[in-house]
């Protein structure tokens, strides 16, 4: 691998660590079945795989009766991480990007889980939306196989079942459902039993479950359909090993499979050319939850897709460093805020004025436990852009309904775990500072609520201020000094009432004290 990064460097960025590997990308998929490591080169927009891991993991099967995460499950996990983290030594942060999908959306303690993970590791790890698993699926296809036909996608995972309309590179409908390959083998082919009464059951759930995406990928929607991921790739494999098909999924060629698994009587004695050893206890359910789509959505043929999850991470991630890069490119997060102000009806023009002013504290602050990629400021200027969605709901507390919102909204490019972190940051923007109790020692964060806090306090009025009428200085022990043009702060008392209040609240933080000094 050295030799292939040593041709060529590319020019670092402000704000992006140095790297031994500067040409490389990372992406690590933490399904519910398997585990991913893909390492990759993009020149010039094409795609290169540098080097892949796999590793069967079963992470949903470790999912008990109280949707609680087993310590054998988690064990496991966390070993693939720590192989995978050695592969990823030498690579910077801005480099890799870890995302996990069902079993972690599921899992009541994804947190202690998500502590452990990222340490071994050693790169934070973020949970996505099943919306937002599936517009990464469908930029990974559409990016290796490219086509003008309108399409569906499908990408069936351990735990859920994502589907996806799309044009060319436009992903125009995406949906994740609760079934998958794992979830549906153990519930109706347990100890991997096959009989004709497990697949009707099985296939029967998993109708239910898909039922309502009858409308949205109806055939007239689309001319090809292609599967994307494992238990496409495996069904197809054993297809093409058996001489059934060339490899493409056929109604006939699925109810084949299914025979040979009912004569088979058992995941254990089945034994068929291309099926690999670690797929035989989730077979049973992937091929019900083909062969219900096969029959719903007249699917005639469904082709093997090039990309997927971890190739649509990647291509992602390559847009947000040419964004950083090249300030005249969105970062596809930009394009989400952008929309959710239009969704909520925000006044665009106090969240700009907010935006501006907050970064501008941020800026001055110099806080040195930022992030080294500059992603502090830029989730410090969306949850500013956000911070009044609220207002739809009600005025009353809308800083209650805008973490809500941002909580539970479905935002392409944003993870679950990033949208949690600006529902805490737009909670905190005003009221007493009790509510963040469980964000107290995180220094960064709370320098951004501090900022938020700030510009939401000096534009209060909702008014355009002089640029210059505040700086703020970090001082030692935990303090923060608020720099105030005095001829400005005198015309204002209003304001400086409400500042005075505001270093009320952050003297009761103990080790933070905010002061105000009029120069």
């Amino acid at each position: 691998m050295d030799k292939l990064i040593a041709k060529t460097s590319k020019p670092q960025t402000p704000g992006l660590d140095n790297s031994r590997f500067p040409n490389l990308l990372a992406a690590i998929d933490m399904g519910s079945n398997s585990f991913r490591l893909e390492l990759a080169e993009l020149v010039k927009g094409r795609y290169k795989r540098v080097d892949y891991l796999k590793e069967t993991v079963r992470l949903g099967a470790g999912l008990d009766a109280r949707g609680m995460l087993t310590e054998e499950a988690t064990q496991r996990g966390l070993a693939c991480l720590a192989h995978f983290a050695i592969k990823l030594k030498g690579f910077a942060p801005w480099q890799v990007r870890a995302v996990a999908t069902q079993t972690l959306r599921e899992a009541r303690n994804r947190d202690a889980f998500l502590q452990r993970a990222d340490r071994v590791l050693g790169h934070p790890i973020e949970v996505i939306a099943g919306r937002e698993e599936a517009r990464l699926i469908y930029q990974g296809v559409s990016r290796l196989q490219p086509s003008e036909l309108p399409r569906l996608v499908i990408d069936i995972g351990g735990r859920s079942t994502e589907m996806i309309l799309g044009h060319g590179r436009t992903p125009q409908k995406a949906e994740s459902f609760g079934v998958g390959s794992v979830s549906l083998s153990m519930q109706h082919f347990p100890q991997g039993r096959y009989t004709a009464e497990n697949f009707r059951a099985a296939q029967i759930a998993a109708g239910a479950e898909l039922e309502e995406a009858l409308t949205l990928f109806g055939r007239h929607l689309w001319q090809e359909a292609l599967g994307s991921s494992g238990t496409v790739g495996a069904v197809s494999q054993i297809l093409a090993a058996n001489g059934i098909t060339d490899g493409c999924i056929t109604p006939e060629s699925l109810r084949w499979c299914i025979e040979q698994c009912i004569a088979a009587g058992s995941s254990e004695n089945l034994s068929l050319p291309g099926l690999k050893p670690e797929r035989k206890a989730v077979l049973g359910g992937g091929l019900s939850i083909l062969y219900t789509l096969s029959q719903h959505f007249d699917i005639e043929v469904l082709r093997p897709a090039k990309g997927a999850l971890r190739q649509g991470v990647i291509f992602d991630l390559e847009e947000r460093l040419e964004a950083a890069r090249n300030h005249r490119l969105p970062d596809p997060r930009d394009t989400s805020v952008r929309e959710l102000q239009q969704r909520f009806r925000v006044d665009a023009a106090h969240a700009d004025r907010v935006k501006a002013r907050a970064l501008s504290l941020w800026q001055s602050l110099e806080e040195p436990a930022a992030s080294t990629d500059g992603e502090d400021a830029r989730e410090l200027g969306w949850a500013s852009a956000l911070h009044e969605i609220g207002m739809m709901v009600s005025h009353h507390d809308h800083h209650r309904h805008s973490s809500y919102l941002l909580g539970h909204v479905d935002a392409s490019g944003f993870s679950q775990s990033q949208l949690r972190k600006l529902a805490a940051l737009v909670l905190g923007q005003r009221g007493e500072l009790i509510k963040l109790a469980e964000h107290l020692h995180d220094t960064a964060l709370m320098s951004q609520v501090l900022c938020l806090r700030l510009a939401s306090i000096l534009h209060h009025s909702r008014i355009d201020l002089p640029e210059k009428v505040a700086t703020l200085q970090r001082v030692r022990g935990g303090r923060a000094r608020l720099h105030l043009n005095r001829r400005w702060a005198i015309q204002h008392p209003r304001t400086i009432h409400l500042l005075d209040e505001e270093t009320r609240r952050w003297a009761g933080q103990g080790d933070r004290q905010l002061e105000i000094v009029l120069a």
